[in-house]
């Protein structure tokens, strides 16, 4: 008898073909049998029954779940996480496992706190805390420095399975510092080294943030070094690019140049085509995207379903002044000659920082402060706290990055709609939330990018039909990854699965509420487990941390 039976599941595999009716089992974190009309087999779905009617082959198990009336589909995949500290500090990780996601890609946009010595460690915990927090090392044990001592810190117990991608620009520190030029031959030799043991050790590729302090430093020749690395280890490369502003165009063509000199696959992180010169211009893009398909480039891409983007504060500044890291930055802005440069890049020519547009303050909404005091300005737009104040837009960021301490987060409202609906709609697509945990209002992406793809652009707007949404965040995405026997409903895969009401499932996450919990998310199980029963978290963390192995499939250690 098997330990679970899923009983008149409407099912959507993953794999963008049709649902079907049919008995689902779990038997020792695996998916068992599945019996559709006509019957039952293993190794494959019995029978070649229609998509609608009851299943004729009756299954048992010792526990049962009324399915009907309920989507069984694979656990979504968030292609783009920054959960690296909140799954150590909130194993239980409500804000996706109510979402219906089961794997989370960690080590994003460059920047992650392993590989790492206690230098660069102290260092990227100052210049993530606006992502991630800062917890006091007399709170949280900060015991690894390897990417194999970070996996097995996850491995002590989460609520979702977990890749990482190895990122650049902390490999660059370690090499280097945060110096702005090309590497000396040593230092390149040393990043292919770190990077080569990152890779051993279990991550699935790299990440690049090419406007982040100090992956933004690096030049093409740099990135196709490293991305060959990548290649002959069977990863792929996963850049935060130059620009999605004024230069999104010419940054997403460099990053194709790169996997072309390279051969490594590549996959476009939180690809969007943002700020007013670039509205309405998603069709270039994903021309763009479809010549390099042509031309035999493996490309994938994520996005998530939302039109403003959310970064830190100090993300806007340009790159001559981040050089040095925080101490050199703050040491910058209490300059006033250094001031007066950054305020001439930001107002007046387009700080790279900021994608090369001037700065509108209108569009930039303050979500998070690490520092308390600085709460009053939370929701405010930096150019309502300039009115108030009877000061420029800029001279209120330089007051909050020093006040702040560069810790300050926000939101930037520069999308656009028919940009978005395109990407989404393209067939390398896949699901990313870039959603942030930390602060007093984050992006509700954080909670609500999984659902809102199944309510508002799959059964409100029918930009997508429900088959391909699920394929978009299952199949697709773990194809992508290489994961061993996960990402689609077939016998012998691993059980992360998910049963929701195609009828209710929503988003409720707001830009005022962020952190609300999705409706219609029935249940979710994590290699067997139960994660979610009845809309509830059970608090059970059966998750792993899922590497990279000499075969090139990503399963978990053991």
């Amino acid at each position: 008898m098997a330990d679970l039976l899923l009983r008149d599941a409407t099912v959507i595999d993953g794999t963008g073909t049709d649902r079907y009716r049919a008995d689902v089992t779990v038997t020792d974190g695996r998916i068992d049998e599945i019996s559709r009309d006509g019957g039952s087999g293993r190794g494959g779905t019995g029978g070649t029954g229609s998509a609608g009617g009851r299943p004729t082959g009756r299954l048992t198990g010792r526990l049962t779940i009324d399915a009907d009336g309920l989507v069984l589909a694979p656990g979504f995949i968030d292609m783009h996480a920054h959960s690296d500290l909140r799954l150590l500090l909130e194993p239980e990780h409500p804000s996706r496992i109510t979402q219906g996601v089961t794997l989370e890609v960690l080590g994003q946009d460059g920047l992650s706190y392993a590989p790492a010595d206690d230098t660069t460690l102290a260092a990227l915990r100052r210049q993530l805390a606006g992502w991630n927090g800062d917890p006091a090392d007399e709170e949280f044990d900060w015991n690894w420095r390897t990417v194999a001592q970070y996996l097995d810190r996850l491995d002590t117990g989460t609520a979702v399975n977990t890749c990482y991608l190895v990122p650049h620009g902390s490999v660059r520190m370690l090499a280097m510092g945060w110096a702005n030029r090309p590497p000396t031959g040593p230092e390149l030799d040393r990043m292919k080294h770190l990077l080569d043991q990152a890779l051993t050790d279990g991550a699935v590729g790299m990440s690049t943030g090419l406007t982040y302090t100090p992956g933004m430093y690096a030049d093409t020749a740099e990135l196709v070094e490293l991305c060959t690395v990548v290649a002959t280890r069977g990863g792929f490369h996963a850049p935060h690019q130059r620009s999605y502003g004024a230069g999104a165009l010419e940054g997403y063509a460099e990053m194709v140049e790169i996997s072309r000199r390279s051969g490594c696959p590549l996959h476009l992180t939180h690809a969007t085509m943002n700020f007013g010169v670039n509205e309405g211009r998603a069709g270039q893009f994903l021309a763009l995207v479809d010549a390099a398909l042509a031309d035999g480039i493996d490309i994938t891409l994520d996005s998530y379903p939302y039109l403003p983007g959310s970064t830190t504060l100090a993300a806007l500044l340009p790159s001559w002044s981040t050089e040095g890291g925080p101490e050199a930055t703050l040491a910058r802005l209490a300059d006033p000659a250094a001031r007066e440069r950054i305020r001439a890049d930001v107002e007046e020519r387009g700080s790279d920082g900021c994608h090369g547009v001037v700065t509108d303050w209108d569009t930039i909404q303050i979500s998070g402060v690490r520092n308390g005091s600085l709460s009053a300005v939370v929701g405010r737009k930096v150019s309502e706290l300039a009115a108030e104040q009877g000061r420029t837009g800029t001279d209120v960021f330089f007051a909050l990055l020093r006040a702040d301490q560069l810790g300050t987060t926000i939101l930037q409202h520069v999308g656009h709609e028919e940009n978005v609906r395109a990407i989404m709609r393209h067939p390398v697509h896949t699901v990313g939330s870039d959603g942030l945990l930390v602060g007093a209002r984050p992006h509700p992406r954080a909670w609500g990018t999984f659902p809102r793809y199944l309510a508002h652009y799959s059964r409100e707007l029918g930009v997508l039909t429900l088959e391909q949404a699920i394929a978009r965040m299952t199949g697709r995405p773990a194809r992508r990854l290489g994961l061993d026997r996960r990402g689609l409903v077939r016998p012998g895969h691993h059980a992360d699965l998910v049963l929701f009401d195609p009828g209710t499932v929503r988003d409720t996450a707001t830009f005022d509420r962020p952190r609300q919990a999705a409706e219609g998310i029935q249940h979710v199980l994590v290699n067997g487990v139960a994660a979610l029963t009845d809309g509830k978290p059970t608090g059970d963390l059966a998750g792993r941390a899922l590497r990279r192995g000499a075969d090139r499939k990503v399963r978990p250690l053991d």
